[in-house]
């Protein structure tokens, strides 16, 4: 049965799915030993070593600004720069917290191509000027899938780390939609991490079935250093850690992670298919993850809010995104093409 309160304009609208829940109510039994010293953090962490291929130092934070925020903050100084696409979150939805835990580290954008950053950006960037009295380029901050739905190719993140190495630059990957990335290039988490050159990842579980959580992990391990006492100070870790953990044991045990993002992907996918004949539609970028984003009329904009559809348009005058989720049903998509449809008279 269709939930009419479905919506699309976040995959954070979305609840937990049927594995988080599960095993969170499998670690409410008894007591455990608090603050990550427990059974289900330590599953947690071999089952990321598994997955990723590699003895990874695996940290758990509450959110993703968080997670962004503390790894940025572990590889570089406070008189360093962080480059950065100019749609990144940690440059527009982060509140100036990846300067506040790095004590001032500025961020550098760079020119993005459908939401992703290039060599040639990156180089413009780190080189406009190197003496002193400018902030160093010192670490690269990529997003996985990107803030406009796109993902990078493993050949795409190759050239970047090779232009961080030529450059002395460390490579972060915010990966709050990893997951949707993995599932449409059929790659591997580690061919699409440190198999290309990424230093540190910021896995995303809360916008893939769970209630909070992102997962850290450090493939370049001296980086890691101290990074529990960051986490401790920055308040980020939990006494009942296995409440963060434990959920990541219930989406990584079974595949559940990949299968819930491949969902998402198909019902975006459906969603550009349905409306992709009419004329006053355009796609704004190619779908290839959960997100759609659309340019239409502002009148069929505030027509389909009207309707009750919720959605966001920060991306500039006429263009909307709609998020697909992990428990995004097949009728509540034809339901939002059917509006779109009737709104523009086809």
């Amino acid at each position: 049965m269709t939930d009419n309160n479905q919506q699309f304009a976040s995959d954070n609208y979305s609840g937990i799915c049927p594995e988080a829940w599960a095993a969170m109510e499998k670690a409410n039994h008894g007591h455990e030993r608090a603050y990550g010293d427990d059974q289900w953090t330590e599953r947690a962490a071999e089952y990321f070593r598994h997955l990723f291929e590699t003895d990874c130092e695996v940290f758990f934070a509450f959110n993703g600004t968080a997670a962004n925020s503390l790894a940025l903050a572990s590889l570089c100084q406070s008189y360093h720069s962080v480059i950065c696409s100019e749609t990144a979150h940690v440059e527009t939805d982060e509140c100036g917290a990846p300067e506040f835990f790095s004590n001032g580290s500025k961020l550098l954008t760079a020119a993005s191509v459908n939401g992703k950053l290039t060599p040639q950006s990156i180089r413009e960037v780190a080189l406009k000027r190197q003496d002193i009295h400018y902030p160093k380029p010192r670490v690269v901050t990529l997003t996985q899938a990107t803030e406009v739905g796109t993902a990078y190719r493993p050949d795409e993140l190759k050239a970047i780390s090779a232009t961080c190495k030529d450059l002395g630059l460390n490579l972060h990957m915010d990966g709050a939609r990893f997951s949707n990335a993995c599932s449409f290039l059929g790659c591997t988490p580690a061919e699409l991490s440190w198999k290309s050159g990424v230093d540190v990842l910021c896995f995303g579980g809360t916008k893939n079935g769970m209630a909070v959580g992102e997962a850290i992990l450090f493939f370049n391990r001296q980086l890691a250093e101290d990074f529990d006492y960051r986490c401790k100070q920055a308040g980020q870790l939990a006494s009942k850690m296995r409440f963060l953990s434990a959920p990541w044991v219930g989406l990584l045990e079974g595949g559940a992670w990949l299968r819930h993002a491949a969902h998402a992907n198909r019902c975006a996918q459906l969603l550009a298919s349905l409306v992709a004949d009419l004329p006053a539609v355009e796609l704004m970028f190619p779908v290839e993850a959960n997100g759609v984003f659309l340019q239409m009329p502002e009148a069929a904009l505030d027509a389909l809010r009207g309707k009750g559809w919720r959605f966001y348009t920060f991306i500039g005058s006429g263009g909307a995104r709609f998020m697909c989720s992990w428990d995004t049903e097949e009728a509540r998509v034809r339901e939002l093409a059917a509006d779109i449809r009737g709104i523009l008279g086809a």
